[in-house]
């Protein structure tokens, strides 16, 4: 089984879809330690310690090269040169992707989210062939529901009391696209603009 090829970095109208560096820590500090953030995650609220160690992780997923395999990527706002969030699309099997996000609140309900997560879908049917890609939240992460729903997935289930999410069992929003489904998508359009390495 060879890798996927995934070209690097992502533009959109306001954000860039990179590999995490080092210096992105004091960014990635300011939600990763946001109780509010965090609450529909899977991941814990961590202090600079913790996150500078999830991050030296992240500086590895850069490439899609076996199936299970999750590419994370650092959203910079192109305007500032600050990291607001990131962006994940996993390898999961043959033809077949899943995608996830987490912002800060400080840039929650601005269109970030859905703008990034837009080229993650891109990038998965036009540039990798997937065939299907999922979104998984749990039921009470609702703004993340929405979201979903507004790029075009559909809710294909709801397992009731299936994971057990930080202590507690919780029930989980399984959200799909196929590829045709895609074709046909008002936010297939426009593509991104090649990166320039002038850019911010």
């Amino acid at each position: 089984m060879s890798g996927l090829d995934v070209v690097l970095p992502i533009t959109t109208d306001r954000l860039l879809l990179r590999p995490h560096r080092m210096d992105d820590l004091d960014d990635l500090v300011v939600f990763h330690s946001d109780p509010e953030v965090v609450r529909h995650v899977p991941w814990p609220v961590r202090d600079r310690a913790a996150t500078e160690e999830t991050l030296q992780v992240k500086l590895t997923q850069t490439e899609l090269l076996a199936h299970g395999q999750w590419l994370v990527l650092a959203v910079e706002l192109r305007s500032t040169g600050t990291v607001i969030g990131e962006v994940l699309l996993k390898w999961a099997s043959e033809g077949q992707g899943e995608v996830g996000f987490a912002f800060g609140r400080d840039h929650q309900g601005q269109g970030y989210a859905t703008e990034a997560a837009t080229a993650m879908l891109r990038l998965g049917f036009d540039a990798l062939g997937f065939h299907r890609i999922t979104a998984v939240c749990i039921e009470e992460n609702s703004a993340s529901a929405r979201l979903l729903a507004r790029l075009g997935m559909r809710q294909e289930a709801r397992l009731v009391d299936n994971v057990l999410f930080k202590g507690a069992w919780a029930t989980q929003l399984v959200f799909a696209m196929l590829e045709d489904e895609w074709r046909v998508s008002p936010h297939r359009s426009p593509a991104p603009r090649p990166h320039r390495s002038d850019e911010r």
